[in-house]
């Protein structure tokens, strides 16, 4: 692998979604010019981009948490105008309340609507009669939409070309260090063991589950993770769920949504969908415990307690599943909200590590780069 032959104005570690659209915005807004992407994978938006469950929030979601929810109804809009191509919005969306460990009434669950701005309206009898009455105090239809992260992929191929992005797949960041003249040096590695350094004004870490494994000089996240392996099944939606998504809120329940890019649907559950958790820490790979982990699916035990609440889902059809390494923020443990991580290195200067929980929070950090100020001009140092 050759080095840059002349420094650059920004490497982005990472080519998911948040990776990708940070770097068509640098060139695009900001007027870097010469921006070098890496990805570790064969493709872009092979990960958490892609195996996730294509939901575009609209703040139901997150009654325990105002912000997160607010967050989302500002960004939705936005989202729908900048990538339409990627919105499935041709289904009909349900939140149902259980009647026993919800953590929020229905009652409760329209004020928060209400307080937050999200169109909610009482579903019609033919759609309350999808779920068990004994367990299902109320159900409502509301405007929240999924995404096929195909179709952003294919945006993100199209727009990092134009922009003029060198885009490196299959090549891994091993460290960031220092230049001797206010730059930064990032090492990288292809899959054929070929090592290179990139130098560059600016060093963008969006690489999700993997913020913390740099050696170098990188100091880590002061922000406190915590990953998680999941499980989404993916399912052939029965004939009277096809075109229906379904969350029974809130607390140990599930969803059911659509999802575009295969054309099925996910099935998710907060009891069975994480397999497996820890802190993150330096050294700690989480991509190889994910490839170490057996994999032994739970949809079974998700099917049987879901169609306790719709039992129409006993006829859904199995497919596959997708494990994932899934990051939060420490502290969002016991409000489930999903503000993003975007932290600048002191002890790095031009270093930042990026993370967001839900695909909309990439509004929340352009907003923050947007009160950055960056230079281009050359970096005078020469790449190892």
């Amino acid at each position: 692998m050759a080095n840059a032959s002349q420094p650059l104005d920004a490497v982005i570690i990472g080519g998911g979604f948040y990776g990708s659209a940070i770097a068509v915005y640098l060139a695009r807004q900001r007027g870097l010019r010469r921006i070098c992407l890496v990805e570790r994978g064969h493709d872009l938006l092979q990960r958490a981009s892609y195996n996730n469950q294509a939901r575009v929030h609209n703040g139901y979601h997150y009654p325990r948490s105002f912000t997160t929810a607010y967050r989302s109804r500002v960004n939705l809009p936005k989202f729908v105008r900048d990538w339409p191509q990627a919105v499935k919005a041709d289904f009909v969306k349900l939140y149902a309340i259980a009647r026993r460990n919800s953590k929020v009434t229905a009652k409760q669950f329209q004020r928060f609507c209400r307080e937050t701005g999200a169109r909610l309206e009482p579903a019609d009898a033919s759609l309350k009669a999808l779920f068990e009455p004994r367990l299902i105090e109320n159900v409502f239809v509301v405007q929240e939409y999924a995404f096929d992260s195909r179709e952003l992929a294919c945006w993100a191929r199209r727009e990092l070309f134009e922009a003029a992005v060198d885009v490196r797949l299959n090549t891994r960041a091993e460290s960031i260090t220092r230049t001797g003249d206010r730059g930064l040096n990032v090492a990288v590695r292809d899959a054929s063991g070929d090592a290179a350094t990139l130098t560059a004004h600016y060093v963008f870490n969006c690489t999700y589950s993997g913020l913390n494994q740099f050696t170098g000089e990188f100091p880590g996240t002061r922000t406190r993770l915590k990953q998680e392996i999941t499980e989404m099944a993916l399912v052939q939606a029965p004939p009277k769920l096809v075109d229906i998504g379904v969350t029974v809120m809130d607390g140990p329940f599930f969803s059911m949504m659509p999802f575009p890019s295969r054309e099925l649907h996910t099935l998710s559950h907060v009891r069975y969908t994480p397999h497996l958790h820890w802190d993150d820490a330096p050294g700690v790979d989480p991509y190889a415990r994910l490839a170490d982990y057996p994999r032994e699916s739970r949809v079974d035990r998700m099917i049987r307690d879901v169609a306790r609440y719709m039992p129409a889902v006993r006829d859904a059809k199995y497919v596959e599943s997708l494990f994932e390494v899934k990051t939060v923020l420490g502290k969002n443990e016991v409000d489930d909200g999903r503000p993003i991580l975007f932290e600048k290195h002191a002890d790095l200067p031009g270093c930042y590590s990026v993370l967001g929980g839900k695909i909309d929070n990439i509004y929340d950090v352009l907003e923050k780069l947007d009160a950055e100020s960056f230079a281009t001009a050359p970096v005078q140092t020469t790449c190892s």
